[in-house]
């Protein structure tokens, strides 16, 4: 029998609601997410926030880069609104809560999973390069400390395109898992000899799909494989044939009930 992966929401659910935004993690939630995907950067007076460009203008309208501006800046901006530019001639649009588009720190997203009334995780990625290079690793671990989930156990992992990023966490919470992400054959050579041995791959999901003996040879290595971003069936079936361990998706309630649907079809 398969071992059914861990559905992971990438952005919150992002396909149906504006990503990074508690609008977006809520409803994640709701789809049954087990796990929520997020990015973080550095704002000037020290906060991490869950933004995945550099600059504000795709998610906030607005010229300006994260790193530059203070929270209580951020906090004025709307990083829903961009979802559906036209909701104003929507009669049947519904009236957006300006709490759940708001740009979302960290630690509020913490506070979520911490809250929940079933046990949910956290994936998140530091986003590399930046102005604040090992600050926002540092930065991270101690939030993650004030949790109590700097260790071994805890309902959180740090994925990053930054084999030096991962390496900084490493040293700053050991017990913490790290995903190393892949999104080139050629990136893979050069990691394999110095990755952790305990590390998860974290390949896109174009590697698995369009070079199967790559995707051949990641499985082998034994390591659990974490996919982004898998959004359609014929995706998710790739990752069900190499034994993926969690898909990262902008559709977790999709991705959700094919796996239930495949469950049902398998002889009891």
């Amino acid at each position: 029998m398969t071992m059914r992966p861990q559905v992971v929401a990438h952005r919150g659910a992002s396909h149906d609601t504006a990503e990074h935004t508690l609008g977006a993690y809520v409803k994640a939630l709701d789809q049954g997410a087990e796990a929520l995907e997020c990015d973080v950067r550095l704002t000037a007076d020290g906060h991490l926030v869950c933004v995945h460009d550099r600059d504000l203008l795709r998610t906030a309208s607005t010229r300006g880069l994260v790193s530059t501006m203070e929270l209580a800046e951020l906090d004025q901006l709307d990083f829903a609104s961009w979802k559906n530019p036209w909701a104003d001639l929507d009669d049947e649009a519904q009236d957006l809560d300006l709490e759940l588009g708001r740009v979302l720190t960290l630690r509020k997203l913490l506070e979520v999973v911490a809250d929940y009334d079933r046990s949910v995780e956290l994936a998140i990625e530091t986003k590399h390069p930046t102005r604040y290079a090992g600050l926002v690793e540092r930065r991270l671990a101690e939030a993650l400390a004030a949790f109590g989930w700097d260790g071994a156990g805890a309902p959180v992992r740090v994925m990053s395109f930054s084999y030096t990023a991962l390496q900084r966490m490493r040293r700053l919470a050991p017990g913490v898992p790290l995903v190393m992400l892949i999104d080139k054959k050629r990136h893979w050579a050069a990691l394999q000899p110095v990755v952790g041995d305990d590390w998860i791959l974290g390949p896109g999901i174009d590697l698995l799909r369009d070079t199967p003996v790559f995707a051949q040879r990641l499985a082998a290595t034994g390591r659990d494989i974490h996919v982004w971003t898998v959004n359609t069936e014929a995706d998710l079936d790739v990752c069900l044939r190499y034994g993926v361990k969690a898909v990262i998706t902008d559709r977790p309630g999709m991705i959700l009930g094919l796996l239930d649907d495949r469950t049902l079809e398998q002889p009891g």
